[in-house]
């Protein structure tokens, strides 16, 4: 009986509570499933030990009813042979033989309650087993349907998570003020180009200033307009003045 009682202490075991501590509860569920077996196994055998031994005892009950029969039997014999002494023994014989199988006979029904018992014990054992197994099935789903849940979350998590986001808005800001700078820098280079430009132009307008003055004064001077005040007027070669007479009115 005591590899009932183990058994059954495994079987009542919280299979939730071991799968929380075991590092793999489907692992450890299967190694459960499979050391039941062997123990059903084992258990099995023992019971078989136990039928075994209620049925000889219930034969050599039986066997001791046969020969306290068989005696009667040889007793009435003798009577008819008018062997008294002879009929004593044997009726004495056929009295060990009846004593033999009352006392078999309350071995046999002490035995067969206990076979009883264990037989309807490792049919309920069985029946556990079966649940267990069915049991375990649920439990390995159960846990492998966590497992996704939990990966589905992490995943909703990095999902939702804007830290990556908020870097890369950042790096963006950086490269877009890296190039704002950039073409900050070229249009300042542009500026110092042009200005550069505009101070030879004006240092050429400088160098050809009173040429063109000349021409000027020697423009009018051709159309019979007085030169400014002050401006004197050198009159190229070959080049003929008119003399206007003034606007009378």
């Amino acid at each position: 009986m005591g590899m009932f009682g183990r058994l059954g202490t495994v079987i009542k075991s919280n299979l939730n509570d071991l799968i929380s501590k075991a590092e793999d509860p489907e692992k450890m569920l299967n190694q459960m499933i499979i050391d039941m077996k062997e123990h059903l196994v084992e258990a099995k055998k023992q019971v078989a030990v136990v039928i075994a031994d209620e049925k000889r005892l219930k034969l050599q009950h039986e066997g001791s009813r046969a020969q306290a029969q068989e005696w009667e039997k040889k007793a009435m014999l003798a009577v008819r042979a008018s062997d008294d002494g002879l009929a004593r023994e044997a009726l004495g014989r056929k009295a060990e033989h009846e004593n033999m199988a009352a006392e078999f006979m309350k071995q046999w029904e002490q035995q067969k309650a206990a076979a009883d018992q264990l037989r309807d014990a490792l049919r309920m054992l069985n029946k556990k087993i079966d649940e267990a197994g069915r049991k375990k099935n649920l439990l390995i789903a159960k846990k492998k349907r966590a497992e996704a849940q939990k990966t589905i979350h992490e995943t909703m998590a990095g999902l939702t998570d804007n830290s990556a986001f908020d870097t890369f808005e950042r790096m963006a800001q950086k490269i877009e003020q890296s190039e704002a700078e950039a073409q900050a820098a070229a249009e300042l280079s542009n500026i110092s180009v042009e200005a550069s430009l505009d101070e030879k132009f004006r240092k050429l307008e400088q160098d050809t200033g009173p040429q063109v003055d000349d021409a000027l004064a020697a423009l009018k001077s051709k159309m019979g307009l007085p030169a400014a005040q002050g401006q004197k007027v050198e009159i190229p070669a070959g080049v003929q003045t008119t003399q206007r007479d003034p606007v009378r009115r």
